[in-house]
């Protein structure tokens, strides 16, 4: 077997194997060397010699076992991160236990959350939220998931998330001479509350899928968790805040009005406008949400000898304007755009990451041979300052 043939199981094996034996050498040595000192007998020069060598020997042989290590580790990790909700829900051993069983009966939970990854060829863009999926059978359709990608993240173990929203700001800093009555700022909150939120969905299959891993899998990929994932997005855009919705970030965005007394006459000068709204609100924006539609249009548009303005039809157009990225996405309207400070206006709760269940415990299920399997998420989305996004129209549709 040659070494590129050889699993990394086996190549830490080899490897053991040679620091064991470099450490039986110096150990042998110095049992030696400590026995003739006991007699008296100086340890002559060429035992000096060897011993050092045997050391030195056994120094590298660690530092080849501990690089080895670390590499099995990283590859760990590498697997762990491209590994789609599904492939985890197949793979995690309390379900193939339960899977296993000749007749399965009660439920068992995972948790699928996906990692994901911001980083695109262009510095600064945001990237696709869902991994790619491997499934069996035909993927099926989906939209690219972004929103979450442009907000804060966070954590909660509670039912609510209690803080300060920012009301208002006024900036009264202005030089003062020496001894005199320094002017006062107004920084004003008013108390918020962000509800945890459900979303979830289940559906029936038979039990004998339990059995057959890539469809289990594709079930869970292309179905269960990117119907959350589709759900989540619409909740964080337009979500009424009312019943068991989120607030949403267009929800709650201040509406757009040409600050300075500035006019737009084409979609593009709209959104610089509306960046500058955002920057007068003391906080620099870092992106921009659009539908694919309007953003299509944008990269139409020519100048009058008919040449694109933006980017190269033959090239690669990178999603940025006025140095913002773009996130497209069907969840905002045609003509509409929201531009933000998304990471410093807004912020992620998550009480309870992606989770599928399957179950077997229902009457129906017991007498049709089927399974329940159910996907879950809860989360908060708490909106610090509305100020800090911006919404309206971009004005191309009469």
């Amino acid at each position: 077997m040659t070494t590129e043939t050889k699993t990394a199981a086996e190549l830490a094996a080899e490897t053991k194997a040679a620091f064991d034996r470099k450490h039986d050498e110096v150990k042998a040595i110095a049992e030696k060397a400590l026995a003739e000192a006991e007699k008296g007998v100086p340890m002559a020069q060429t035992a000096k010699d060897l011993a050092d060598q045997a050391l030195t020997a056994l120094t590298e042989a660690k530092g080849r076992m501990d690089d080895m290590q670390q590499q099995i580790d990283r590859r760990g990790d590498d697997r762990d991160e491209s590994l789609t909700a599904g492939e985890r829900f197949v793979e995690d051993d309390g379900f193939k236990s339960f899977a296993a069983s000749t007749r399965p009966r009660g439920r068992h939970i995972v948790e699928v959350k996906d990692i994901t990854s911001l980083t695109t060829d262009a510095a600064g863009s945001v990237g696709s939220l869902v991994q790619p999926q491997r499934v069996g059978g035909i993927e099926l359709p989906q939209r690219r998931m972004t929103i979450r990608a442009l907000l804060a993240q966070g954590n909660t173990n509670s039912s609510s998330i209690e803080y300060d929203k920012e009301k208002l700001f006024t900036n009264n800093a202005a030089p003062v001479a020496e001894g005199a009555l320094k002017p006062q700022s107004e920084l004003q909150y008013e108390d918020a509350i962000a509800q945890v939120r459900t979303i979830a969905h289940w559906m029936r299959a038979s039990v004998q899928i339990l059995a057959d891993a890539p469809a289990l899998r594709s079930i869970i990929d292309q179905r269960l968790r990117y119907g959350l994932a589709f759900q989540e997005e619409v909740q964080l855009l337009t979500g009424s805040g009312s019943g068991q919705n989120l607030e949403g970030l267009i929800t709650a965005a201040t509406a757009y009005a040409a600050p300075g007394s500035l006019s737009a006459s084409t979609p593009v000068d709209v959104l610089r406008l509306m960046i500058l709204q955002v920057a007068l609100a003391e906080y620099p924006a870092n992106g921009i949400v659009l539908n694919p539609i309007d953003m299509a249009a944008i990269e139409m548009s020519k100048d009058s000898a008919g040449g694109y303005l933006i980017g190269d039809p033959q090239g690669t157009i990178n999603k940025r304007l006025w140095g913002l990225p773009v996130v497209e996405t069907q969840a905002v309207s045609v003509d509409k755009a929201l531009v933000g400070a998304f990471n410093l206006a807004a912020q992620i709760f998550d009480r309870q990451d992606a989770t599928v269940e399957v179950s077997t415990e229902d009457q129906d299920n017991f007498v049709k041979n089927k399974v329940t399997i159910r996907a879950e998420e809860r989360l908060a989305l708490a909106i610090y300052r509305e100020a800090a996004l911006v919404y309206g129209d971009l004005g191309r549709v009469a």
